[in-house]
């Protein structure tokens, strides 16, 4: 066996073993707030949140989760609070592309954390980005009161999901409410300011304020179902519109609803019959280097995305540490801008390193997204980059300003962006290269992906120096050894806050995803954002020359 052959073996085992501890993080995420709970909910005969969406599903048909580690080894001093206490994600309901928002009520009885409400905001901010429907699945005791000065009344926090609402609603997006348990004080304005609401009968209600707060408020004594249930509030309020015996039969009553809903306008992305790669896809676990500064080639990956792994390259001799070029993923058209990780020589005969941003390549990746807007082709960014290149000679050709001709391409794009972290994204490069800030319609990180502000060793070497000169100022010593545990700690704890978990569990990406579905998954968000025709123009802001 040669070297080549050892290296792709390894990084095909260091793949397989970060999947592995992915696929184990994700089966105790899925548990909920734990077995014991979820079994109290069947007692009730009610559906858990997994087991709802999955009944609600088309069957066999894909369903695409956003933030299943939103939260993730947060909140321990409350008791954690798996996927942020909600279950979310894009599926097909009777053959319509749906936003389904399902509240889990057994982590905290769907109380509402700080995570929670950042996640339940940022798929409405997909639903109204991509003009999908919503089935919000309502099962919640409202905020959560120990942190409710983290959630309440800032303009990201749990009111702006109504504002939501009421905007979703005059752009014309379907939105409906199926109330499955409790819906309590400002919670209660969510369904109400849905197109519909369902509920169900002696589970679902919705009120204000609850039996022991209105006892407590005005001396009134009245059970939960005279207050807010689904015979009051169909009989008596007119506040829902329907009202049935099981979570199986309103979820039923669901699925005809959305069968009646118009066609969307398409935003009319270019697709064709789709075609399989012609290089295996299944070889993508040996393309990634274990060790995420060693070179590789990024057309590797891209050969193994796209269909017949053909990629038309633009400027394929210039600018040679990004590349950009035309290809088909599952039929759809797409313009890709991915870092080459290789070394590169330039016609200059200057050699560039691999995933650092040169001038030559920033203007390159201007320009190409520049001709995407122009020819409306969705684009999708393949994120491996440690940034722009730095020292004199790069600072006296201009790097800032062609970086900042680079940014101001990717902020002003109105095309969907959809940017998958396959490797390093650090400093500047992630936004350049399309991160969270800019505004991509999906993000997503590949369970090896490292995500910081620089690497974890220029960043602690950077450090140690700032605590050793601070510790030298209050005239203290430090000896080579203290010098060396003091780097391993800055070390581990900077490392521990570049992990795809930590960016995840903070939503700055959607999801981590297994390399294998990229293709599945892009094709599905692209298929998304087509439910939203482009109404900007594309106009730029003033270029540093």
């Amino acid at each position: 066996m040669d070297a080549q052959q050892l290296d792709m073996n390894r990084n095909e085992d260091a793949m397989r073993r970060s999947l592995s501890t992915l696929r184990q993080r994700l089966s105790v995420i899925e548990q909920g707030g734990g077995k014991k709970n979820l079994e109290k909910v069947r007692q009730k005969g009610k559906l858990t949140p997994r087991e709802r969406i999955a009944y609600l599903l088309d069957k066999d048909t894909p369903f695409t989760e956003i933030g299943a580690f939103a939260a993730y080894d947060m909140y321990a001093e409350h008791g954690g609070c798996p996927a942020a206490g909600t279950v979310g994600g894009i599926g097909y309901i009777s053959g319509r592309q749906c936003m389904i928002v399902a509240n889990d009520m057994t982590v905290k009885a769907g109380a509402w954390f700080p995570l929670t409400g950042k996640k339940n905001l940022r798929l409405q901010e997909i639903a109204m980005e991509n003009r999908l429907p919503v089935i919000y699945l309502v099962d919640s005791a409202g905020v959560y009161l120990p942190m409710q000065d983290e959630i309440f009344p800032d303009k990201e926090h749990f009111g702006r999901i109504f504002r939501n609402n009421a905007r979703m609603s005059a752009m014309g997006i379907t939105q409906i409410a199926a109330v499955m348990g409790s819906c309590v004080a400002g919670g209660a304005y969510l369904p109400i300011m849905s197109d519909e609401v369902l509920m169900v009968n002696g589970n679902g209600s919705i009120f204000l304020a609850g039996p022991y707060l209105v006892k407590a408020a005005i001396g009134e004594t009245a059970d939960a179902e005279t207050l807010g249930g689904a015979v009051t509030h169909t009989e008596i309020s007119g506040i829902a519109d329907y009202k049935f015996d099981s979570d199986e039969e309103c979820l039923d009553h669901i699925k005809k609803i959305v069968s009646k809903i118009g066609d969307p306008v398409s935003a009319g992305f270019n697709r064709i019959a789709p075609a399989a790669p012609e290089i295996d896809p299944a070889t993508l676990y040996n393309v990634v280097p274990e060790d995420s500064t060693r070179p590789y080639d990024m057309l590797e990956i891209i050969h193994r995305l796209v269909d017949r792994s053909e990629f038309d390259q633009y400027k394929e001799d210039y600018g040679k540490t990004i590349l950009c070029g035309y290809a088909r993923i599952d039929g759809w058209a797409v313009g890709i801008v991915a870092n080459q990780r290789k070394m590169v020589k330039s016609k200059k005969g200057e050699m560039q390193m691999g995933g650092v941003i040169y001038n030559d390549s920033a203007d390159k990746a201007a320009r190409f997204i520049m001709n995407c807007n122009q020819k409306k082709i969705p684009l999708v960014f393949l994120q491996d980059v440690t940034g722009f290149m730095v020292g004199s000679r790069s600072e006296h050709a201009g790097i800032i300003k062609d970086g900042a001709k680079l940014v101001n391409a990717v902020a002003n794009s109105v095309v969907p962006k959809f940017t998958v972290i396959v490797g390093n994204s650090y400093g500047a490069g992630n936004y350049a290269m399309c991160g969270k800030a800019y505004d991509p319609r999906f993000i997503y990180a590949w369970p090896n992906a490292k995500m910081a502000v620089m690497g974890g060793e220029q960043a602690a070497k950077t450090l140690l120096q700032i605590q050793v000169a601070s510790l030298k100022a209050k005239g203290e010593e430090i000896t080579p050894e203290a010098e060396s545990r003091l780097l391993k700690e800055i070390t581990d704890r900077y490392n521990s806050q570049t992990t795809p978990y930590y960016a995840a569990a903070r939503l700055w990406v959607d999801e981590i995803i297994d390399p294998l579905d990229t293709r599945r998954i892009l094709s599905e968000s692209i298929a998304a954002a087509n439910n939203a025709p482009v109404e900007d123009s594309f106009s730029l802001g003033v270029f540093q020359v």
